[in-house]
């Protein structure tokens, strides 16, 4: 199905609107520019905006008339019983832009082209195609994620059939991981109406969760034995990190706020 929504044409079309004018205004330099060198005969000036027609958007209409004028070699003002020693040609052009064209382009752009076998509006609108289909590349950078260095997955290697099934069935446990504990901290910054910084420290409702695992670097467990006791601490934890650890809720924070 053809999907376009009323957010991407209004996008589309302030994106096309500034084009349009951008164009227009280089074009109107370069016609000016040609209409102002002078041709020995028709067919030369004729050529010329041929050539000059080259790489012309179909949306920009380009016309021109041709405009004969008298040279002399004489300086100063001729005589009006004057003989011009040559014929020049100008050319006089014109330029349009063609409305209709700008209008059937846009919708063309704004438009997303996607399967489905759900054709019930009612059951999923074309809003929600677009967003399910744009969640697809959520997925695909989740899997550029894992194979990341810093993850040692690239370091794996594994021959059998069923041991690389394992491997990534691993590998989507933890993406899946990753993503719910990256949505339900977003969820909870829009709730509790607060944000945290991002890596240029400007807030932000919606951090990554790798940056907040880059964050929770450096956190070490201390563990003494005093006598008989034995204490553990946890070093290394600031403000930041237990902002995160409070909205992420006692699920999370119970292993870094645990009694000794």
């Amino acid at each position: 199905m053809i999907v376009r929504t009323h957010a991407q044409v209004q996008a589309t079309k302030e994106q096309m609107e500034k084009k349009v004018k951008k164009t227009q205004q280089e074009w109107e330099k370069r016609l000016w520019h040609l209409s102002k060198q002078s041709f020995s005969c028709e067919k030369d000036a004729q050529e010329a905006w041929k050539q000059a027609m080259k790489g012309k958007p179909s949306w920009l209409m380009a016309t021109f008339t041709l405009k004969e004028q008298g040279q002399y070699q004489q300086r100063g003002r001729p005589k009006k019983e004057a003989t011009a020693d040559q014929t020049v040609w100008y050319l006089v052009p014109q330029l349009e832009v063609d409305q209709h064209e700008v209008r059937v382009l846009t919708r063309k752009k704004a438009a997303f082209i996607v399967a489905t076998n759900i054709l019930d509006t009612q059951r999923l609108s074309h809003e929600q195609v677009i967003s399910t289909y744009k969640e697809q590349g959520g997925v695909e950078r989740g899997f550029r994620f894992l194979k990341d260095p810093v993850f040692l997955a690239s370091s794996i290697f594994v021959k059998k059939p069923e041991r690389v099934i394992a491997l990534s069935f691993v590998m989507v446990l933890c993406l899946l991981v990753y993503r719910l504990a990256e949505h339900l901290l977003r969820r909870q910054l829009v709730t509790m109406e607060q944000t945290l910084p991002n890596q240029v420290n400007q807030p932000t409702k919606r951090p990554t969760m790798r940056w907040i695992f880059q964050c929770f670097e450096g956190i070490d467990l201390l563990h003494m034995r005093i006598g008989p006791r034995r204490q553990t601490q946890v070093l290394g934890l600031h403000a930041l990190h237990q902002r995160v650890l409070c909205l992420l809720g006692p699920a999370y924070s119970q292993f870094y706020f645990f009694s000794p």
